[in-house]
């Protein structure tokens, strides 16, 4: 019985590692004409997001929002899931915030009134 529970923990720590990783550099979706490169990183334990790069049409351009948190105390769940915070630039606002990772696309939510009204976004990993 004992081998049997240490060989369905290792199974779950093998999951969670396989998991695809929320580290890294992101797109995001255009907002307002406007997208910018998101840097991600852990924080304490969890993830924190930070514009890294932003952009008008095609054209880089220096946006006040450089070096902001963007993406705030991201924590891992279940599935491979994330939840924290996430700010939204075009209207200065902070949203409770879901992300999941599935290869180089990350699904990124924020929502207001308990998750009765969400904007989501999906963000390409740059690297």
């Amino acid at each position: 019985m004992r081998h049997i529970i240490i060989a369905a923990a290792f199974a779950l720590a093998g999951t969670a590692a396989i998991a695809d990783p929320i580290e890294g550099v992101w797109q995001t979706q255009p907002d307002e004409g406007s997208f910018a490169h998101v840097t991600i990183a852990p924080c304490g334990p969890a993830f924190c997001g930070t514009i890294s790069r932003t952009f008008q049409g095609q054209s880089e351009y220096q946006s006040p929002n450089l070096g902001r948190q963007i993406v705030i105390d991201m924590a891992p769940q279940d599935g491979g899931s994330y939840a924290g915070k996430v700010w939204r630039p075009a209207n200065d606002k902070i949203y409770s915030g879901k992300a999941s990772v599935q290869g180089d696309r990350m699904s990124l939510s924020g929502c207001v009134a308990g998750g009765l009204f969400c904007k989501s976004q999906t963000w390409a990993r740059v690297q």
